[in-house]
């Protein structure tokens, strides 16, 4: 089964199937509910919102284990770890929240919320990792 929200079609194993979608699968869907006006409009129902909280979550996760990882390769001291390690604490509060309340606002607004950490656990992972070192440089 899958479900279309805001003319993006969501398959049926990328919401609430228990598991963790890939990359690909994830991308439209942060974009999708990123595009919700949550002060005006139609709300998605909170069924749809919930299950892409758990879908944002359970990829959350192992983002957040992904960025982890890239933190401890870094020199503790080191700038490059400033933003990466203030989203994992980001992600450590946010990953680990009691589902939200059954109103289709507050399901929406925390989908949106993880939508954003999601985001920024994708650019911890790829601005986190050391450039590599010119040749010719001492």
């Amino acid at each position: 089964m899958s479900v279309t929200l805001s003319g993006t079609q969501v398959p049926g194993n990328a919401v609430g199937a228990g598991v963790v979608p890939d990359k690909a699968a994830m991308l439209p869907l942060v974009e999708t509910v990123l595009s919700w006006d949550l002060n005006r409009g139609s709300l998605p129902e909170v069924d749809v919102s919930l299950d892409l909280v758990k879908a944002f979550t359970a990829y959350g996760r192992v983002l957040e284990g992904e960025l982890a990882a890239v933190c401890r390769r870094l020199p503790a001291r080191s700038d490059l770890r400033c933003g990466p390690q203030a989203t994992l604490s980001e992600a450590a509060r946010r990953l680990y929240m009691p589902p939200p309340g059954c109103s289709e606002h507050g399901a929406a607004h925390r989908a949106q919320n993880l939508a954003r950490l999601i985001q920024a656990l994708l650019r911890g992972t790829g601005s986190a990792a050391p450039a590599p070192a010119d040749e010719g440089t001492v």
